[in-house]
Formats: structure tokens, C-alpha cells, sequence
């Protein structure tokens, strides 16, 4: 499992230059992705809350012609972001008060999370940390504290990696990350929290099987992808790549107003990871962030989806319902 050769099985090889082509290439201005799918400017707000970015080969799964297509759906700028909704606010997980060194957050026992970078390949329009002052809290200096915290904490067997989205680093800084956790006796697993091979699957190159399985840590990789669509060819085969190279693939989704807040949807998707050989594992009832009141979906609703999902599905296709609630000790079901 450890061992160059299975590195080697996983073919075709893909270079580094890819995708980091691909996230330079990324698309920034809102007008320029309407453009290419042929819809006016009009659809979206001229200046965005937060900043915009998709990358191109994301935006090939999007329909052209179709302003409700599920995936532009979670990347476009809409008026209703500038719009304040009571209880929706800058840090609705609790994140700075479970933050115990920059860039080191701790809320449920046994499992930190390690924020290494503010960067993500994608903006997701409804993402719980787009107000997160991450600016003087990253970078290596930093980070020395975070791992003397987790030294000194034999409780934390299990690290998260996660920012930003932690596979916009390079894979030789990466392997940096990982070398020092493996250096700490106590910590048995690493966990990497990516949307990155889902919008860009070149991400899964050679490189980054050999961090994930020349270590001693026992890596999980949990992806997030919210609609069947977003899964074509090019992210089964990364997937495929990391399962055969040993490492389990879960997934967890967003439940969003308008994109996959129906049953059929949800069940079409579980079944489209499931086979591309990922796991169906949580579904999120949204957090709520200032900004994103327009992607919620009533409890009442998302309550009675879970129960047709477990009506229509086996067991092993149904992904959790949960909420992440501030201060509590576990991600809560949502039933």
C-alpha cells in the first residue's frame, strides 16, 4: 500500500502543470462566464460580496443557454447576497471560539483542524467561511504554533486539513504539512476537506498519491460535490485514482434551495457517487453565513427529504443529515 508501485498502476500520469494551469487559467469576472455560456450579464450583481473564481473545467459541465443550471447556480453573484437576514452572520459554526493557535481549531474530541491557506480553486457563493479573517493567522510561522499545540495534545489522533481548501498547495508543500504531523506520535489519521479535484480533477497527480500513501498517517479524502452533474469522467477517474491507490473517498454535500433541495436529485446523486467510488457520507443543512439566506432550505423540508431518501435508497446511499451548531460537541443530526 506503501509502496511506489502502486503509485504506478494508477495510469495515465498526471503533471503538476495541469492543473495549476487550470487554477491560473480560473475565471474571474462574473460577465466573462455568462458570456462564454451565452447569457447576459444582467443574471448576476456587478460587484460580487466576496470574490469570484470558477475554473474552466467546472464551467464546461454548466448548460449553456441555462441561467438555472445547478452548478452556475452555486458560483454566481446574486443580488441577494447584500441582503440581511436575522441569524445569519459572519461565523455561524463558531470557528474563531473554537480556534486554540492560528490556524488550529478544535471543537470535537480526538480530530483537529488545521487551516494551511485562505485559497480555494472555486468560490462557492453559500461558503461558511467567506467572511473568515484568515490574513495574519497562516503561513509557517504560524503554523509553528499550531503544531507545538498539537504536540503538546495527546488527546488529537486525527488532523483535518482544511482552509481555503488545502490541495491549492503545491504537492512539495504539502508533503512539508504531512512530514511534520507524522512526526507527532499521537495523531494516526490525516483527513484532507477538498472541492479542488472536484472542480479541477487534474489536482489527483502522481505527487499528491505519493504524500497520501508514503506516510505512516492512514489519509481519508472527503470531497464536496452537491449535484450529480458535477460528476463527469474527469473526477471518476481521479477518484478512482485515490481509491485505487487505497484511499477512502466520502462525500459531503450542501443542501441548497433551487439546486438539490428535492428527492430525486439527492437520490440521483448518491447513486452517481457511489458509483464513481465515493461514499455518500453527510448532508449539511446550510450554515448560516451572512450572504447565503437565499440557499436555505426549511428544517421541515430538509427533515422530510432525509426520511424519502431513506424510503428510496438502501442504507448505504443515504448520506447523514446534520447541522453544525456552535459549541456543540459533534456535527447534530438533523432528524
Amino acid at each position: 500500500m506503501k509502496s511506489g508501485g502502486m503509485i504506478a498502476q494508477t495510469s495515465p500520469t498526471i503533471q503538476p502543470e495541469a492543473w495549476q494551469r487550470d487554477l491560473r487559467e480560473a475565471y474571474l469576472r462574473p460577465a466573462d462566464l455568462l458570456a462564454d455560456l451565452g447569457l447576459p450579464a444582467e443574471n448576476c450583481v456587478a460587484v460580487p460580496r466576496f470574490p469570484f473564481r470558477v475554473p474552466r473545467p467546472y464551467a464546461a459541465r454548466m448548460r449553456p443557454g441555462d441561467p438555472g443550471d445547478p452548478l452556475l447556480l452555486q458560483v454566481l453573484p446574486r443580488a441577494a447576497e447584500h441582503d440581511v437576514h436575522p441569524g445569519f452572520v459572519a461565523d455561524p459554526v463558531g470557528d474563531l471560539a473554537a480556534e486554540k493557535a492560528p490556524g488550529l481549531l478544535h471543537k470535537y474530541p480526538g480530530r483537529a483542524l488545521l487551516l494551511l491557506t485562505g485559497a480555494c480553486a472555486v468560490h462557492c457563493r453559500y461558503c461558511f467561511r467567506q467572511h473568515f479573517p484568515y490574513a495574519g493567522k497562516l503561513g509557517d510561522d504560524k503554523l509553528a504554533a499550531a503544531f507545538a499545540t498539537l504536540a503538546a495534545d495527546a488527546s488529537i489522533s486525527e488532523i483535518i486539513l482544511s482552509g481555503g481548501d488545502p490541495l491549492t498547495l503545491k504537492d512539495d508543500a504539502l508533503a512539508r504539512v504531512v512530514a511534520r504531523l507524522a512526526r507527532i506520535p499521537h495523531v494516526r489519521r490525516l483527513r484532507i476537506h477538498t472541492r479542488l479535484p472536484v472542480v479541477i480533477p487534474n489536482r489527483v497527480t502522481d505527487g499528491l498519491l505519493a504524500v497520501l500513501t508514503r506516510t505512516r498517517l492512514k489519509p481519508v479524502v472527503v470531497l464536496h460535490v452537491n449535484h450529480a452533474r458535477e460528476i463527469d469522467a474527469a473526477l471518476v477517474a481521479a477518484a478512482h485514482r485515490l481509491t485505487t491507490a487505497h484511499v477512502p473517498v466520502f462525500n459531503q454535500s450542501v443542501l441548497l434551495a433551487g439546486i438539490n433541495d428535492d428527492v430525486a436529485t439527492l437520490a440521483g446523486l448518491s447513486e452517481a457517487l457511489f458509483d464513481a467510488g465515493i461514499t455518500p457520507y453527510y448532508l449539511h443543512f446550510l450554515d448560516r453565513v451572512a450572504g447565503a439566506a437565499h440557499f436555505d432550505v426549511p428544517a421541515t423540508h430538509a427533515r422530510a427529504l432525509a426520511a424519502a431518501l431513506r424510503a428510496r435508497l438502501p442504507g448505504y446511499l443515504v448520506p447523514r443529515l446534520v447541522e453544525e451548531v456552535a459549541g456543540a460537541p459533534a456535527k447534530m443530526p438533523l432528524v
